[in-house]
């Protein structure tokens, strides 16, 4: 892995807009947290959660205002300071994409936090969010051949489909990981650093993208001060839903990076694929909740709600870090080996563990995101 030309130049700047994204998403949550307690938008104690007091949500909202403020400004600044020069520079398109779609994602989360809208809604809502950013210019035109021969084009149909599964899938596989104070939060920050870090090597050399990722950490760190345990608000639908729309548009921007989003979000992804699986093979709904997430099985094993995300926290770090040195070809199969190696650990402590689950009847027709969208579950289901 080699740095660009400039690229310690510009570390000051990263360490700039991560701080003020930081500052004012610390600033502005203890707001929100205020205008949701006064809204009696609450997650109550209950048998699935771990809070012993009712916790506000939609914290989501200060990290999505903080990422558009910074955004927006260092965008307005830059086109009169040239700090990252103008060939890096995205479309029109793509940056309305991003920070605009970013804005609805937050709202039509904000409205789920509001009215607990049908799970239906949320992914009709998710569905015409990906289409957006697709008609924006925002698509997945090909990957990196798993075998090392170059890449593999989409037909502009399949790139499409592509696309919105990518976006509503991450989307998703934040919301699924949401269960503990901090964890999908800290987990968001490590991706962005991440991608931000990739995009400032000569592999794929974006730093206007480096600088977004960073803007993106920072607004997270800002409010992981109010949502690691013990939280006093937690992210809600409308975190959910901007984090994993916001990370999902950053992979793809420029030369797509989805080999590298799938390594470092590995848990998240690869716990969503195999909870799929086995609620599938075992004949119920995929989103019937249950209490077989990677969290809670490391929860069984005796480790403290901090130990647990603290240990989560570390394997998303490593591999974050392989992603940095693996080419192309090894990032695509170092998460097949994470995928195989997660669900024999997840197996195998299944088998050693209570294997306890609790499920409840669901409204004919509908299905239920597990747990609903952005609510932490921050107990055993």
């Amino acid at each position: 892995m080699r740095f660009i030309e400039g690229a310690a130049a510009q570390l000051p700047l990263l360490l700039i807009v991560a701080i003020a994204a930081g500052a004012i998403s610390l600033m502005v949550t203890p707001f929100v947290r205020d205008r949701a307690i006064r809204r009696g938008l609450l997650d109550q104690p209950g048998a699935r959660r771990v809070n012993t007091t009712a916790i506000p949500r939609g914290g989501g909202v200060a990290v999505a205002f903080s990422f558009i403020a910074v955004s927006g400004a260092f965008l307005v600044i830059n086109q009169t300071l040239f700090v990252v020069p103008l060939t890096f520079l995205l479309e029109r398109g793509e940056l309305i994409a991003l920070l605009g779609g970013g804005a609805v994602a937050a709202a039509l989360g904000a409205l789920d936090d509001r009215y607990d809208l049908r799970a239906r809604w949320q992914l009709l809502g998710q569905v015409a969010l990906a289409l957006g950013a697709v008609w924006l210019g925002v698509i997945v035109t090909g990957v990196n051949s798993p075998f090392g021969q170059g890449r593999v084009p989409f037909s502009e149909l399949f790139a499409i489909g592509f696309t919105v599964l990518w976006i509503v899938g991450m989307i998703n596989s934040i919301n699924f990981i949401d269960g503990l104070d901090g964890l999908s939060t800290g987990i968001a920050i490590i991706a962005a650093l991440t991608l931000g870090a990739l995009s400032l090597t000569t592999r794929i050399p974006q730093p206007l993208i480096a600088t977004l990722c960073f803007i993106l950490a920072g607004s997270l760190a800002g409010f992981l001060r109010w949502n690691f345990n013990p939280a006093s608000i937690f992210t809600g639908t409308a975190g959910v839903t901007f984090v994993g729309y916001t990370l999902a548009v950053l992979a793809i921007l420029g030369t797509a990076k989805i080999a590298v989003a799938l390594l470092v979000l590995g848990v998240p992804i690869i716990d969503t694929f195999w909870i799929i699986v086995r609620r599938s093979l075992g004949g119920r709904s995929p989103f019937t909740p249950d209490r077989g997430h990677l969290h809670h099985r490391l929860l069984d094993l005796g480790l403290s709600h901090r130990q647990t995300v603290l240990l989560i926290y570390a394997i998303c770090a490593a591999l974050g870090a392989m992603s940095l040195v693996l080419s192309a070809v090894g990032q695509v199969y170092a998460f097949l080996g994470v995928l195989l190696g997660t669900g024999l650990a997840l197996f195998l402590v299944a088998r050693g563990g209570s294997g306890a689950e609790v499920t409840r009847p669901l409204t004919p027709g509908s299905y239920e995101p597990d747990p609903p969208a952005g609510h932490e579950d921050n107990a055993p289901l």
